[in-house]
């Protein structure tokens, strides 16, 4: 899935900017979504843009999530990698150094945007929300981490008009957005408990954190 990299940018400077009167639906179809979604399986394209709005990357691949605090990220293009949490741990594997990096769960999700839609707490507990109001048919919402030390400035997040998740939207603290766009989502799949385990292959390089 190729994004058309002017508009997106137009449309996040858009709702940045100058954002239509808050209408209280993209938090109340965020809530939503947690309440009465377990399990996620959906694919992804991923744009890195930089301050002047510029591509940096494009990526690809697919996400399932089972809540509380189970993820797996999987990229496909330009190059493999995998992220893996479970609730105890969070791999990154990188297939073509054959490394992987280990972290404790608590130090790599807390404000992440994967507690937005895995976490075990309520969103408030790590975020305050901000109605961004309607643009383009979605509805938007800011998300701003409570904890001063998140990687993140603040999480967009659109939904359709009807509830459906279509974006996110993230800003590192260098001024960098990085844009999901997701497709095929499956609300409430079977997703098997092995999904979710990681077994570092034979010789990789293990990073403990």
């Amino acid at each position: 899935m190729k994004l058309h990299t002017t508009g997106i940018a137009l449309l996040l400077l858009c709702t940045l900017l100058n954002p239509s009167q808050a209408t209280a639906t993209a938090i109340g179809n965020l809530k939503k979504f947690i309440s009465e979604t377990r399990t996620v399986r959906a694919h992804f394209a991923q744009t890195l843009y930089d301050k002047q709005a510029r591509t940096l990357q494009e990526s690809a691949g697919t996400l399932q999530f089972e809540r509380p605090e189970k993820f797996r990220w999987s990229y496909d293009k330009p190059y493999a990698q995998l992220i893996i949490g479970n609730g105890v741990k969070v791999w990154f594997y990188d297939p073509d150094l054959n490394q992987v990096t280990a972290r404790p769960f608590t130090n790599a999700i807390g404000s992440s945007p994967a507690a937005l839609l895995a976490g075990n707490s309520s969103i408030e507990d790590n975020f305050e929300l901000h109605e961004l109001g309607l643009q383009n048919d979605m509805e938007w919402l800011e998300a701003i981490p409570k904890n001063k030390e998140s990687a993140f400035e603040f999480v967009q997040m659109a939904f359709s008009t009807d509830g459906e998740l279509k974006i996110m939207a993230l800003r590192d603290a260098l001024g960098q957005t990085t844009v999901l766009v997701f497709s095929d989502l499956q609300k409430n799949p079977e997703l098997t408990p092995d999904t979710f385990q990681f077994t570092p292959p034979d010789n990789a390089d293990v990073i403990n954190e």
